[in-house]
């Protein structure tokens, strides 16, 4: 029971160091709703913190202690959750952990072997290039819904009254219609309004061009 213990606590602490850099780069993504110029302006803004060297080492870490014990502790609670979000916190644990080891390595061969800025038209080249986003418009969704959905999961477990006079199971539910109209949001704005961003030529290696 101690391992287990000490695996949820290892968890939680780089689940919130995380928690914290996906709030800012979630909030990075929505500038797009402006342009990608403004987008790229925040980024850069933004760089200057979690590009320090200790700090990218800080959430590189982060990142592989939440793959690492979430896997492990998905292989405990996957046949024990029975409540609804029991089972949403474990499968979107698990989807997290997948995404989490695909994002970061793209992101790193993209900066170390590609040499490319990983900027929004990084990000986005897959999203506004067919067929290429009949993966990623799922991909990028699932993971913003997952983020919320595991939040919304860890609520329920933890809120044990009702605030504002709403209850903490409807809690959770509203942070779930909340992480889809987001995602609706995110999306609007990462394919410039839904007309498609023009991707710049650097950046066609990554659409087999």
């Amino acid at each position: 029971m101690a391992a287990k213990m000490t695996t949820k606590q290892i968890h939680y602490v780089s689940g919130l160091i995380l928690s914290l850099f996906v709030g800012l780069h979630l909030f990075n993504h929505l500038c797009s709703l402006v342009g990608a110029e403004r987008h790229i302006a925040v980024m850069n803004t933004l760089r200057l913190g979690y590009r320090n060297s200790v700090i990218e080492a800080l959430l590189l870490g982060a990142v592989a202690v939440q793959i690492g014990s979430g896997l492990r502790l998905f292989r405990i609670h996957r046949k024990t959750a029975v409540t609804p979000f029991q089972k949403l916190h474990v499968w979107t644990g698990l989807y997290l952990a997948i995404f989490f080891v695909i994002h970061v390595s793209a992101v790193l061969i993209g900066r170390g072997v590609l040499h490319l800025d990983t900027n929004f038209y990084f990000g986005v080249a897959g999203l506004n290039s067919f067929p290429f986003n009949l993966f990623f418009i799922p991909y990028y969704g699932l993971a913003v819904i997952s983020f919320f959905g595991h939040v919304a999961a860890i609520h329920r477990q933890k809120m044990k009254a009702p605030l504002v006079g709403v209850s903490p199971n409807s809690q959770a539910i509203f942070l779930l219609v909340f992480s889809v109209v987001l995602t609706l949001v995110l999306m609007y704005g990462l394919t410039d309004h839904f007309h498609g961003v023009t991707i710049p030529s650097e950046y066609n290696i990554l659409i087999g061009k």
